[in-house]
């Protein structure tokens, strides 16, 4: 009787590092941007309505978005970019599934840059990308930024040689995220 005593104690202790260790969490309303600098025109666009789950416990995390969310400043150029570019009836989303490297590290609070790695699906074309991230723990919401560089033709998003000065062959794209317990 004394050692289950024991041992019900000993489990109720390690239990909430246990259900924090299994803990997801999501971020409803990510932001992804990108910026275009060209020698005739810089193209930017934002969503706010990106989503994002991450499993501490494995590091596995995934982002989704929908191409017709990206808002520009001209609605000309979101309209070439959802029907000629992205051609989003065809690709509604976008999605990267990773992995952050040395997840254990973000259970306290802190600020950490990690290594993610991963594959980036965009109009149809899946590739392979590593990046770093800034990861802030606060009281268990995590908030996360990144920057990588993604190369159009690597994703078949042809540019006509009319407007080819218009945009960047290379675009850079900015996450942020805010991660909240389920």
């Amino acid at each position: 009787m004394r050692k289950l005593i024991k041992y019900i104690i000993l489990l109720t202790s390690c239990l909430p590092m246990l259900v924090y260790a299994q803990k997801t969490l999501t971020a409803k309303h990510a932001e992804i941007s990108f910026f275009s600098n060209a020698p005739l025109e810089d193209i930017q666009a934002i969503s706010k309505t990106a989503a994002s789950a991450l499993n501490l416990s494995t590091g596995d995390i995934v982002f989704k978005v929908r191409n017709t969310s990206f808002e520009f400043d001209k609605k000309l150029m979101q309209e070439h970019f959802n029907e000629n570019y992205m051609e989003s009836d065809k690709y509604p989303l976008s999605e990267f599934k990773g992995k952050i490297e040395e997840p254990q590290k973000l259970n306290k609070n802190g600020t950490y840059v990690v290594d993610v790695s991963g594959t980036l699906l965009i109009h149809g074309v899946t590739k392979l990308y590593q990046t770093k991230a800034k990861i802030i723990v606060k009281d268990n919401i995590l908030s996360a930024t990144c920057r990588f560089n993604v190369k159009l033709a690597d994703h078949k998003i042809k540019i006509p040689s009319i407007v080819g000065r218009n945009i960047a062959e290379v675009v850079n794209i900015e996450i942020s995220a805010s991660y909240n317990p389920q």
